[in-house]
């Protein structure tokens, strides 16, 4: 039995390692179009602030991992699947024959629509090779605009900030991280950047990046000369005619200011790699459909990761959810099925933890609420701490916290565990911080 999996991040390294574990006699080859070995991109920010090397993000430590593991690590790129030969051409032109195929080729980053977004100077924070430009550009002081705060925006606004640069953000929300925290969280997190020293900016776009390129008779070393003038009199000089700009990048708010930047880095969402379905039949929506084993509509080809639309767990519909913890467990349970152990996947709880600057903030399942539920708040805007819980009938179905950290694993319990709380329910109405008294008698009950 042959297995090939196209996508070496943690989906398909911790498949390969689970068919490996489970069907010790076969053939298996993880096909990766970077150049260098597995990485994870949750490590990239620990990189940008050098607590660790390119090596410490690779997800397995041991240069002979793969070889140990009888596991053939192809460095190529996937051009195309022949579904009825079970053939994949690769770039460099060799084909490779497959029994039993998982598409884990991930997601990217989404490219807005900008002009200028493609000038010498705007990077996106997603590949090992970004982050190295964003080291050459993102040293202390450098002005540095982050278009997006997001999840992913403000894990980079993070290792940016602990850089020492000038960090100005810009978020088309109304709030920060929109998609995982409510209005109060969003900017109780907003004010807590700002006393930070980030410039935040909420409910504005970047409407133009302009490289603003020497002027026709540059001499070139005008610019020491200016920053001296100003240190010696207090004021700025205007650049003599000829002279560099002394920031290569302005951009354009659609509040109508303007900022001059050395350094744009788009954080704006990202989408599922779809392309190697091209021709295939695979059906797809914002991602590979798959059922509840991983199996797409095509015989022999799995998905998994973020590139599948996997079942979310608190709504039973199926939803790409771009997390490395929910991308693992896919790896792991389409390995099984993929092997011929039928196991289903009862769904993944959308669940964020956020480390930003300090303050973690969380937040689990329908955190939005629902229809005809009931909610608690505990709000102290004065001390960053919000907490809010979600319910439906008595049972707890989503919750955000901001500043509460000793909630957080009782929290994804009771949701996952969609445990009747009886009496308790209306006491957390009335008083949200007695969450681990409520998860620690429900327990007592039904033992």
């Amino acid at each position: 039995m042959h297995y090939v999996v196209v996508g070496a991040g943690p989906t398909g390294v911790i498949a390969a390692e689970t068919l490996r574990k489970t069907d010790p006699s076969s053939q298996i080859t993880l096909i990766g179009d970077e150049p260098e070995p597995p990485y994870s991109r949750m490590a990239i920010p620990y990189y940008l602030v050098e607590k660790v090397g390119e090596p410490g993000t690779y997800l397995r430590k041991d240069d002979a991992h793969y070889p140990a593991q009888r596991i053939e690590l192809r460095h190529d790129r996937v051009e195309r699947i022949d579904t009825a030969a079970r053939q994949l051409t690769l770039h460099s032109g060799d084909p490779v024959q497959y029994d039993e195929l998982l598409i884990a080729t991930g997601a990217r980053p989404i490219r807005p629509p900008i002009p200028g977004v493609d000038a010498p100077g705007v990077h996106t924070c997603w590949t090992l090779d970004d982050a190295r430009h964003i080291l050459e550009l993102a040293r202390p002081g450098a002005k540095v605009l982050l278009l997006g705060a997001g999840f992913i925006g403000c894990i980079i606004l993070e290792a940016l900030a602990l850089r020492g640069v000038d960090l100005t953000v810009v978020e088309m929300g109304d709030r920060m991280v929109p998609r995982m925290m409510d209005p109060v969280a969003g900017n109780l997190l907003k004010r807590w950047c700002q006393e930070k020293g980030v410039n935040v900016h909420t409910s504005t776009s970047v409407t133009a990046i302009e490289h603003q390129a020497a002027l026709p008779s540059a001499q070139g070393s005008g610019g020491g000369v200016w920053a001296f003038f100003s240190r010696l009199t207090g004021k700025a000089r205007e650049p003599e005619a000829g002279a560099a700009p002394s920031h290569p990048l302005r951009v354009s708010l659609s509040n109508g200011s303007q900022l001059d930047a050395d350094l744009v880095i788009s954080a704006a969402g990202v989408k599922s790699n779809l392309e190697l379905t091209a021709g295939t039949g695979v059906r797809t929506d914002a991602g590979i459909l798959v059922d509840e084993y991983f199996r797409t509509n095509v015989p022999h080809i799995y998905a998994a990761g973020d590139v599948a639309q996997g079942r979310d767990f608190s709504t039973g519909e199926y939803q790409v959810h771009a997390i490395q913890p929910t991308a693992s467990e896919h790896g792991r349970i389409a390995a099984l099925n993929m092997c011929g152990h039928a196991t289903p996947y009862l769904g993944s709880l959308n669940m964020n933890v956020l480390d930003t600057l300090g303050l973690i903030s969380s937040s689990f399942g329908l955190w939005m609420g629902v229809d005809g539920g009931d909610h608690a708040e505990l709000i102290d805007p004065e001390n960053f701490r919000y907490l809010s819980l979600q319910f439906k009938g008595d049972v707890l179905v989503g919750a955000q916290s901001l500043g509460l950290t000793q909630h957080v694993g009782v929290l994804r319990g009771l949701i996952q565990g969609q445990t009747p709380l009886g009496e308790w329910k209306e006491k957390l109405v009335r008083d949200p911080t007695r969450i681990m008294e409520a998860y620690l008698q429900r327990q007592l009950a039904y033992q």
